[in-house]
């Protein structure tokens, strides 16, 4: 198992505490962003079967490039209002110009049933030991550039462009601290010698740590944090750092990778982990604001997931909100769903919630086994499973077709 595990760690393919008073001062806060409205939206709307959210967001998603943008916009653009792009593709988006033309390529794929408007990409930049306070500045002042993700290199896909020493990046993390840029952290160790289910907790015990302490008001989000010990860093932080959460490690943990044998389409990075993390998670993503959804669906082609050394990667975008409104009511928690994936994200980053509205509804339905997926297919999470919640597309259709 080790073996096999240690195989499956790198896998090259395109495209991988309590409420802060001031992070409620944020949605006032209309320096940050012109669109700001401070209008507070109405309450989630409960019944028995149905439950009515302000539009969600998802902070962190893997569009991956053409030819597979005709697939998956569509699927992201169905379901969410802003999706946070994450840059390594290959080569990846390490320059504003590069990041500009990507968000081109994404729109063009926007389908004819998304209202103009209805979706936008929020750019990130690939953060290397070469990156320039310079690029930082450009980033900023593009509108368009919303973060810099910073992968340890070798860490998960595409990463091997990534950050091989932390001292060299410092220059760029200043000029991010004083523009109000934020650094998105995959947060896990690269160290082989340290145990794939606690790379996050050295990460997290030792690196993010020290670089806080050199830039103590960078805003930070930690990327989908999967262990106690990765809430426990974010909520012993101050406002300026906060964590997205997936739907699937807010469901499972890692026994769902052997159930029956190994099941390749469970495989991500960071790794599903053991129950106390899943429920350290989903405590955190219901009581604490420092919480909100990014839901890393990361598609790979069937045939390098079901193969001898599988990518990592979870494909979510066709039921995320499904999934988190499977995860929340398990707890009887639907009350605070939109709170998670709409309301804190957009907080974080300044962003006025969207003021469209959508409604989840009680119905089963059952996921299709595999989706298109450029000339190939994806395997879905849960594909060919049902599930028992249905987000209704704007206007009240399917959205899941």
């Amino acid at each position: 198992l080790k073996g096999w595990l240690k195989s499956i760690a790198h896998c090259g393919l395109f495209g991988f505490a309590a409420y802060p008073s001031s992070l409620a001062a944020m949605v006032a806060d209309t320096s940050r962003s012109p669109r700001l409205k401070t209008t507070p939206p109405a309450a989630p709307t409960v019944s028995g079967e149905s439950l009515e959210i302000l539009q969600p967001d998802d902070y962190h998603h893997h569009l991956r490039d053409e030819p597979y943008l005709e697939h998956t916009v569509p699927h992201a653009a169905r379901a969410f209002h802003r999706c946070l792009v994450m840059p390594n593709l290959v080569p990846p988006v390490t320059t504003t110009a590069m990041a500009l033309d990507y968000r081109d390529r994404i729109l063009k794929r926007l389908p004819s049933d998304i209202p103009e408007d209805s979706f936008l990409p929020l750019m990130t930049l690939y953060l290397t030991d070469n990156t320039t306070p310079e690029e930082i500045v450009r980033a900023k002042e593009s509108g368009h550039v919303y973060a810099v993700k910073l992968y340890p290199a070798g860490a998960t896909t595409n990463s091997d462009f990534g950050v091989t020493s932390y001292e060299k990046i410092m220059p760029a993390l200043a000029k991010m601290e004083e523009v109000g840029l934020l650094l998105l952290v995959h947060g896990e160790s690269t160290d082989q010698t340290v145990d794939i289910f606690e790379r996050e907790k050295s990460f997290y015990s030792s690196t993010m740590p020290w670089i806080i302490q050199q830039r103590p008001n960078l805003r930070v989000v930690c990327e989908h944090v999967t262990s106690a010990a990765g809430v426990d860093f974010v909520l012993s932080q101050g406002p300026n750092v906060a964590a997205t959460i997936t739907a699937h490690h807010l469901l499972y943990n890692r026994n769902a990778l052997f159930k029956g044998g190994i099941n390749p389409h469970f495989y991500c990075l960071p790794i599903l982990k053991t129950e106390g993390d899943r429920l350290s998670l989903v405590d955190a993503a219901i009581s604490s604001p420092k919480f909100f959804l990014g839901t890393d669906s990361a598609p790979h082609v069937k045939g390098r997931k079901e193969c001898c050394v599988g990518c990592a990667g979870c494909f979510t975008a066709h039921m995320a909100i499904e999934l988190v409104a499977e995860a929340f009511e398990s707890q009887g928690r639907l009350d605070v769903l939109e709170d998670f994936v709409s309301k804190r994200g957009a907080a974080f980053y300044g962003l006025p919630p969207a003021q469209e509205r959508r409604t989840l509804t009680r119905e089963v339905w059952r996921i299709p086994k595999e989706y298109p997926f450029g000339p190939e297919t994806v395997v879905p999470m849960r594909g060919g499973d049902s599930t028992s919640w249905k987000l209704l597309a704007r206007g009240g259709a399917d959205a899941a077709k």
